[in-house]
């Protein structure tokens, strides 16, 4: 199997249609462990790299910034333009550190130094702000953001988790506009068959400023695999219970009735529900490259396997259709 390659939004560039996600990579779980180690954050990197992926998906706190250090070991055996990078800025990175998190030119301009640092590169093809600011005025994040391309060592710049609020992103781009800046030309949405609050406004704004959409938790957080059941104890694997909420906002029953629709159209396919999944925002008009990770080269290859699979247009819209989106009660 080969990953075929996607435009990225407006940018020219051609990316793999599924990225691949290194969030977990010197992850601790909230008991302790941790959910992947060096040698099989390369294990990953190679099973992806044989598949014909070269999107690769960071940020800085991942793993503490381990993340970062052995995507960069990594890269290091191989040629650099071979792949497309992406990382992450926002989250505090310092101890005490009054600015050591936000947008404020100080902390973007230390944490790039410091990204690039541990990636071992001169430069990231796409930079994302992992949140919005609302402490540091737009102009000064756009403007520090525009030196960045203007010095070659980000190449695109993206905007991570501003869903729903496509007002954000669009006043954004206005300013870049004004001033001849670089705007955001990727967006990072959650986006999956339960969690739809994108479509409507966000996924419209996005599709007519050819922006890119690199949707992160495209598996609603292990959710879509199929490997919960309805009023069933949670696995002793479930890390996503880590997360606060999890449980209330996954374990629903409109959540087990499209997940019903996604294995019974896994049964039709001969796919797994995960792969139908993530199938489904691969045959989606607005979705570019869904975000893809995995403890296990085993997982990793299931969820690649997602690029062979075929829906017919009635499959897509049982799917799609599988819950309501945010703006289908007001049609």
């Amino acid at each position: 199997m080969a990953l075929d390659t996607v435009s990225l939004g407006r940018t020219g560039l051609e990316v793999s249609e599924l990225a691949f996600g290194t969030w977990r990579f010197g992850r601790e779980t909230a008991a302790g462990n941790l959910e992947i180690d060096r040698a099989t954050a390369h294990d990953l990197l190679d099973a992806y790299e044989a598949a014909g992926g070269r999107f690769i998906d960071t940020a800085d706190v991942y793993g503490g910034g381990k993340s970062e250090s052995w995507i960069g070991d990594w890269l290091d055996e191989r040629d650099r333009e071979d792949f497309v990078v992406a990382s992450k800025i926002y989250w505090p990175t310092r101890e005490d550190d009054p600015n050591g998190d936000g947008l404020n030119r100080k902390h973007l301009r230390r944490q790039l130094d410091a990204m690039l640092d541990r990636l071992g590169t001169d430069y990231l093809d796409l930079l994302y702000i992992h949140r919005w600011d609302d402490a540091t005025p737009a102009r000064e994040v756009m403007r520090t953001l525009d030196g960045f391309v203007q010095d070659g060592r980000v190449h695109y710049l993206g905007a991570s988790t501003l869903a729903p609020n496509a007002w954000k992103l669009a006043r954004a781009n206005d300013i870049a506009d004004r001033y001849g800046w670089e705007p955001f030309t990727v967006t990072q949405p959650r986006y999956n068959l339960v969690n739809r609050e994108i479509e409507g406004e966000y996924l419209d704004f996005c599709r007519e400023n050819g922006i890119g959409v690199v949707p992160w938790s495209p598996l609603a957080q292990g959710f879509l695999t199929g490997k919960y059941e309805r009023d069933a104890d949670l696995p002793d694997e479930a890390t996503a219970s880590d997360s606060e909420g999890w449980e209330e906002r996954y374990l629903t029953p409109e959540n087990f009735d499209a997940l019903d629709v996604v294995e019974t159209v896994a049964a039709e396919v001969n796919a797994s529900p995960a792969q139908v999944a993530l199938a489904y925002q691969l045959h989606h008009p607005d979705i570019t490259a869904p975000i893809v990770g995995a403890r296990t080269v085993d997982q990793l290859e299931e969820n690649l396997g997602a690029a062979t699979v075929e829906l017919t247009d009635d499959q897509f819209e049982r799917l799609e259709a599988s819950k309501a989106g945010p703006f289908d009660d007001l049609l």
